[in-house]
């Protein structure tokens, strides 16, 4: 005699595991786009230095060749303007124990995908723009920490702010450091910068772990100060409609225009090491 075994669907959903964006660390928004589609903002030279001249009464200016300043200018424009929709049947909702919800799934959206997308193009332009970027190497658990302070004394060299670095690591990279024999990281860190991904302190700069998923592939460890990165989201629409004309349910829209741009002048803020 055959028995049919009873199957049972709980009100659960195996979500996919997915990493917050630790962006924020290394960028910052201190320009404003709001009522525009594109920020220009100026670069102004600087004049040199001449010895006094004690006797210029008679010979011209005491002070030296008067010199002219130039101001030319940066243009930022926007660039990403992405966008998304779906739909939920109301059936679908109901028989499915309200796991398949317009909301949760929203969520879900912005989690898996927008949040992802967005820190990978990031990166990718802190990477492509980096004012230092070495000879790709090898990076092994006898070499990181050479490697990283190497890195930071060319911020050094640059006059880049010490206060304030980041280094960003992928997994694998972090793995290298705490391998290191020379490497001793602090890990007294306060909560609120735990709550931005910052896991330990080394040479002075805080350390953040990112999956390499959102990393060029090439990606070894950047050193980065936030001041360099301007990285704005001027527009994130997401909207739920219910029952709208043709479909019974919900239909879920969503809009975010972002972008990234590293100032000219602030580019040697960034040192990218590849890996071969």
């Amino acid at each position: 005699m055959a028995i049919q075994l009873a199957t049972k669907f709980l009100p659960y959903v195996d979500e996919i595991f997915t990493t917050e964006s630790k962006k924020s660390v290394l960028t910052n928004s201190d320009f404003d786009w709001t009522g525009a589609h594109t920020v220009k903002v100026y670069k102004i030279s600087t004049a040199s230095m001449n010895d006094y001249n004690r006797n210029g009464a008679n010979t011209g200016s005491r002070y030296g060749t008067v010199q002219s300043l130039n101001a030319t200018t940066e243009e930022f424009m926007l660039t990403k303007d992405r966008s998304f929709t779906f739909e939920i049947d109301k059936l679908d909702t109901d028989e499915t124990a309200s796991q398949l919800e317009a909301g949760a799934a929203l969520a879900r959206q912005l989690r898996e995908v927008v949040v992802p997308e967005v820190d990978t193009y990031v990166y990718s332009v802190m990477c492509t723009k980096a004012g230092h970027k070495p000879t790709a190497i090898t990076l092994t658990a006898d070499n990181i920490y050479t490697e990283i302070i190497k890195a930071n004394a060319a911020l050094d060299e640059a006059e880049v702010t010490e206060t304030g670095r980041v280094i960003l690591v992928t997994p694998a990279t972090y793995l290298l450091m705490k391998q290191c024999k020379d490497i001793t990281m602090e890990t007294e860190i306060g909560n609120d910068m735990r709550l931005k991904g910052v896991i330990s302190n080394l040479d002075g700069c805080n350390v953040i772990k990112v999956p390499s998923n959102r990393l060029p592939e090439d990606f070894g460890f950047m050193i980065a100060h936030p001041v360099a990165t301007v990285a704005p989201t001027k527009l994130e629409d997401y909207t739920t409609h219910n029952n709208p004309p043709g479909i019974s349910g919900s239909l879920v829209e969503g809009r975010i225009c972002y972008d990234a741009f590293v100032l000219d002048n602030k580019a040697s803020a960034i040192y990218y090491q590849a890996v071969e």
